[in-house]
């Protein structure tokens, strides 16, 4: 009984060391994220917000996360397929913008509306509060690092637009549905395409006019393309594009449990502050190249902006009629956007 005994604790105690090191093993286990996104990694974004951010995790993760990026979709496919390649695991994280598929997040659609907002950093504060409030059934195939926005939108054109006629039957790039509906109501003829595209169409003439942040302008050459830049009085742009940063589901839930808090710690409201204050910074950079190159820069003064307002406002007409036609209150989701920007912009 004595020797049973003595080789019944010898075999616990070499169980018991076998899960201690098999859990050691498992907590100690590296992974590697593949991170595609659409840019080139120059532009702000990738430089100012998604490089920090991934070596940031990387670090507080002594190493154990590895964030792999591919820039300029080069894993595949195009811009608009990158939600679902989060989806799908052909990436474990995406960072697209929100509008490049339209029907899918309209909730979200309510901070694209004509001048809803202005500076990044409060607006993406206010969005990802929004999404968190009102649109997380929008995010559920995926896991939701953060949402945010960009600067005041703005209009890059070849010829003078000095006024709300001057746009009239201009070919103007759109990035969204709401942008492109915003465009037919002011006047001018809107051609969709993701902003990768947007450098060759201008070159080409494809279009007169895009419609894009400055901060986006030195990676695409576009003060090197067109020599005219409008802007609007007051704190909010014409338009403003939604953005997320994303994980596959599948991805995130099989990290262990420490790893998990590494990517919870760099999610939410304060990583989205980071990509807007990125949004905010580029914004400062790609007005400087465009006043260095010596091109035109005009804000439409006060009077003239309310034109464009008041002519603009049918667009927020139009998503809340259509809002409700999807059983949604749209009129109090724009209520509480404006609210929630009002609340991250003191």
């Amino acid at each position: 009984m004595t020797l049973l005994r003595r080789r019944s604790a010898i075999v616990a105690a070499a169980a018991l060391g076998a899960t201690s090191i098999a859990g050691k093993a498992f907590a100690q286990q590296t992974v590697t994220l593949r991170l595609h996104q659409f840019l080139p990694p120059q532009a702000t974004i990738p430089a100012r917000a998604i490089v920090p951010w991934a070596k940031k995790v990387e670090s507080e993760s002594g190493g154990r996360i590895k964030v792999q990026l591919f820039h300029s979709m080069s894993m595949g496919g195009s811009p608009p397929q990158l939600f679902d390649q989060a989806r799908d695991g052909v990436a474990d994280i995406v960072w697209t913008v929100l509008g490049y598929t339209p029907g899918r997040f309209n909730k979200a659609e309510v901070f694209e509306l004509p001048f809803m907002s202005g500076k990044a950093e409060p607006a993406s504060r206010a969005f990802h509060e929004y999404v968190q409030q009102h649109a997380a059934d929008e995010f559920r195939q995926v896991h939701l690092l953060a949402a945010h926005t960009h600067g005041p939108g703005l209009f890059h054109s070849k010829s003078a637009i000095t006024g709300l006629d001057s746009l009239r039957g201009l070919k103007v790039r759109g990035g969204s549905r709401i942008i492109n509906n915003m465009l037919t109501k002011l006047g001018a003829a809107p051609v969709g395409m993701p902003v990768p595209a947007v450098t060759e169409a201008l070159s080409k003439s494809v279009i007169d006019a895009t419609t894009i942040p400055w901060e986006v302008t030195p990676s695409l050459k576009i003060a090197e393309l067109v020599k005219h830049h409008t802007s609007f009085s007051g704190p909010t742009g014409l338009f403003t594009q939604t953005f997320a940063l994303v994980m596959n589901r599948g991805s995130y839930q099989k990290l262990p449990a420490d790893l998990k808090a590494i990517i919870d710690k760099n999610s939410g409201v304060e990583t989205a502050a980071l990509f807007g204050r990125a949004m905010d910074d580029g914004d400062k950079d790609g007005l400087a190249v465009a006043q260095k190159a010596g091109n035109s820069i005009v804000t439409l003064d006060a009077a003239e902006t309310q034109r464009w307002k008041t002519t603009a406002a049918a667009v927020e007409a139009d998503w809340v009629k259509e809002m409700q036609g999807k059983k949604l209150d749209g009129a109090k989701l724009v209520a509480d956007a404006r609210a929630l920007i009002a609340k991250h912009s003191k």
